[in-house]
């Protein structure tokens, strides 16, 4: 039986691309194929590429510069500075300027490289068929063929001045991190491991500002205290009262079960760090009958009667004890630092 339909392979080329539009138009879903590849000025005019290629370098200088200005600008304005700016008003002019500069910074390495990839990198669409997974050595080969073909084109190794100035835009941005782990303030050295406690300092009533007697402390009460000679007037006196805050209970020596608590109170009167060791917040809560202490952000529970051990809660170790004795005029006084560091764990406690 004879069909009226010709075959592809017996048209003329003319007739065949009429032929093909003429498939598409009724087949929505045909493959359009490739267009035409249309050269770039850059592509014919060496020129042109030229002045692309300082455009480029020019945005990667323009980060290098910006780079500059946030290191500039961290040392040069104070925290506390503020001045107006339209339309924003008025602002913190280190905020705005680090703002400004990390900004500028990264947006024009990022524009430079959208830029050098339009305009001088290769153009060509190339299809490839979908293929498994694992490549084959053919398919290896070839894709390490069109990496060095790749590279050749984009001028990587050609154009070194897009190279470089890259390298420098991308070598300076990370000292803008570097530089604001200014603002993670000094090395702690020992500050950690030590507080205002040292030996002969009398307990303060922290209620009072009045040195504390034995016979002030009695059984059932809860006492905060402080180290002589750190008052409000001390300007450190927030960092160093967040670790020498200091409770005292009294506890009938026949109660304390810990050996060596006995022997750091004074006639079953004992002190301990206020400061929880999960996260450092103040202990406030005491139950006489059973000596436990309650920390009431997260339930922590210690037993003062038992060397302030964890008997419940997140906190990872024990109170830190604080040695005391009474002096020649009968007060109450430390006999050194606490025995370790206060509060949560850090990284080298160890």
């Amino acid at each position: 039986m004879s069909s009226n339909r010709i075959s592809d392979e017996n048209l003329p080329a003319e007739q065949e691309s009429a032929h093909a539009e003429v498939e598409r138009a009724d087949d929505p879903f045909a493959n359009p194929g490739m267009p035409a590849h249309r050269p770039r000025i850059q592509d014919i005019d060496e020129r042109a590429a030229k002045r692309s290629e300082r455009a480029v370098a020019a945005m990667f200088t323009l980060s290098m510069l910006a780079t500059i200005g946030f290191i500039a600008s961290f040392v040069a304005f104070p925290v506390d500075k503020i001045v107006y700016i339209w339309p924003f008003g008025h602002v913190s002019a280190l905020n705005f300027s680090l703002g400004l500069t990390l900004g500028v910074a990264l947006f024009a390495i990022g524009a430079g490289a959208i830029h050098w990839a339009r305009t001088l990198m290769s153009d060509v669409e190339i299809i490839q068929e979908r293929h498994p997974i694992e490549a084959t050595p053919e398919v290896a080969a070839q894709a390490k063929k069109d990496f060095l073909l790749g590279s050749a084109e984009s001028g990587f190794g050609r154009r070194k001045l897009i190279r470089n100035t890259m390298f420098g835009a991308l070598a300076m941005v990370p000292l803008s991190g570097v530089v604001l782990l200014r603002d993670l303030g000094p090395l702690p050295e020992d500050k950690l491991r030590t507080t205002f406690w040292k030996k002969g300092l009398m307990l303060i009533n922290q209620n009072t500002n009045e040195p504390l007697r034995p016979e002030d402390v009695t059984v059932g009460s809860l006492t905060f205290a402080q180290p002589e000679g750190l008052d409000d007037h001390n300007p450190d006196f927030n960092n160093e009262i967040a670790k020498a805050a200091l409770m005292i209970v009294r506890i009938q020596p026949s109660e304390i079960k810990d050996k060596r608590e006995l022997e750091w109170s004074h006639e079953g009167i004992v002190a301990y760090s206020k400061i929880c060791t999960h996260v450092g917040c103040p202990i406030s809560l005491y139950e006489q009958q059973t000596h436990h202490v309650l920390c009431p952000c997260h339930q922590s529970t210690f037993d003062l009667s038992d060397g302030a051990r964890v008997i419940f809660g997140p906190a990872g170790h024990a109170l830190p004890q604080l040695r005391i004795g009474v002096n020649d005029e009968g007060y109450l006084e430390a006999l050194g630092d606490f025995d370790e560091p206060v509060g949560p764990s850090f990284w080298e406690r160890g």
